[in-house]
């Protein structure tokens, strides 16, 4: 059910890159991220890509060749690190008899979808409209996947994307089914990687998410995307860290602190399944297993929890005031999600509304957690929530919403049984 959204007004965008380039090297690196101990030993292999500055007429793009060899390298690659977060998971959270039959759960669940998992891990792996592994900072996990259209004419409105994974194993390629779907109707997607817990904490991942929204909002126009449509978005743990983000980013402005991207630059937030209250979280996720005693060591203890609370935040006085800086905010979140309780979008829609934010709250009748993320994606055809989003970054792009209402339906990925069954057993 939609609640009306508040008036908003259009803040002052940035402006396009106009410096004269020659030459943009991209950076394909070959980590071997040593995750038990938080140490990376990083083996960055350069190459070297020519192109025009648009004083010379050309389009400041980032091209690659396809290579077989170096996309093979990558998927091994990809595997070692995804095997590497699952054994660090078991190594914090026990192999106690809740765990072990969550793990099960968790098994059959992925095997369950593995049809679609293998469709997409193919594309993530050898599509040329795939960009991986683009260094934003210097610090561990500190890459960034992209996700272009197959066309080129003229600049994209750009989707950052933080993605979930409870704090613990999150990585950039949980998005890809996304990122390709938007790509599909134009729109690039930047999917952040950001150190996860134990290799960092709270404030780590909101560092590598400000600098990674950084990085999007100086150097996206060189992939083509328009600089002036920056979309802010995360989903569970990375709705949580996306907000810590944005609302710091406020802040700092507001403070007239030395900042590297401003929060006029991003168009919109989106925020999907988020937890904004960490008081109201810890009970919570200690109850479902993620226990107290890691929670409390993944936020930096009990007396963080102000800081990394946006939803507590707001009552702040200073950063009260801050919100008035914040783009439009809509919050997204399934009415049967157990795993973050939809009153958390609630609480916080009505936080921002009482500092005069713009805020829309919209709540999918029956959905689950992984429902709008995952089984629905996978289903294809028509989809409430990529509708919705879609819809509002075409909003003022009658071509574009034109050929929305043409797009063929979203390819099926998994079979309606197999879907169904993942639901009765998915342990989120």
């Amino acid at each position: 059910m939609h609640q009306p959204p508040l008036e908003t007004h259009q803040p002052e965008r940035c402006r396009p890159m106009t410096s004269t380039v020659s030459e943009i090297e991209e950076v394909i690196d070959s980590e071997r991220t040593t995750l038990l101990n938080g140490l990376s030993s990083l083996e960055p292999v350069r190459r070297r890509v020519s192109g025009k500055s648009p004083a010379d007429g050309g389009s400041r793009r980032i091209c690659r060749q396809p290579s077989l060899g170096r996309d093979i390298g990558h998927a091994a690659k990809e595997t070692y690190l995804v095997t590497r977060l699952s054994f660090k998971l078991l190594r914090y959270l026990g192999v106690g008899y809740r765990w072990i039959m969550k793990l099960l759960a968790l098994a059959c669940y992925a095997m369950l979808l593995m049809p679609g998992f293998l469709q997409v891990a193919y594309m993530y792996f050898f599509s040329s409209q795939v960009r991986r592994s683009v260094v934003y900072g210097d610090q561990p996990r500190n890459r960034l996947d992209l996700y272009l259209p197959s066309n080129n004419d003229g600049m994209k409105p750009v989707v950052v994307f933080v993605t979930g994974g409870a704090w613990i194993i999150g990585y950039k390629a949980w998005g890809s089914l996304l990122g390709m779907q938007l790509a599909e109707r134009d729109i690039i997607v930047a999917c952040v990687d950001y150190r996860n817990f134990p290799q960092g904490t709270i404030s780590d991942m909101v560092t590598d998410a400000s600098q990674g929204i950084s990085f999007v909002c100086n150097n996206i126009s060189a992939f083509g995307g328009d600089p002036n449509r920056i979309y802010l978005m995360g989903q569970s743990a990375g709705a949580h860290i996306a907000a810590c983000a944005l609302l710091e980013q406020a802040t700092k402005e507001s403070k007239g602190e030395s900042i590297s991207w401003r929060v006029s630059q991003i168009k919109a937030y989106f925020g999907l399944s988020g937890g904004y209250n960490l008081y109201n979280l810890v009970d919570h996720f200690h109850n479902r297993g993620l226990y107290r005693s890691i929670f409390l060591s993944i936020m930096e203890g009990e007396e963080s929890f102000d800081k990394f609370s946006p939803e507590v935040r707001l009552k702040d006085p200073i950063v009260g005031k801050a919100a008035s800086m914040l783009p439009p905010i809509m919050l997204f979140h399934g009415s049967s999600d157990y795993s973050i309780p939809c009153d958390a979008s609630k609480t916080f829609a009505d936080a921002l509304q009482a500092v005069g934010a713009k805020v829309e709250l919209i709540l999918y009748n029956g959905k689950t957690h992984t429902d709008l993320f995952l089984q629905d994606p996978l289903r294809g055809g028509k989809d409430e929530l990529f509708d919705d989003i879609v819809s509002v970054i075409h909003a003022d792009d009658d071509e574009a919403l034109a050929k929305d209402s043409l797009a063929p339906p979203r390819k099926r990925l998994v079979p309606e049984l197999l879907l169904k069954l993942a639901r009765e057993v998915s342990p989120f």
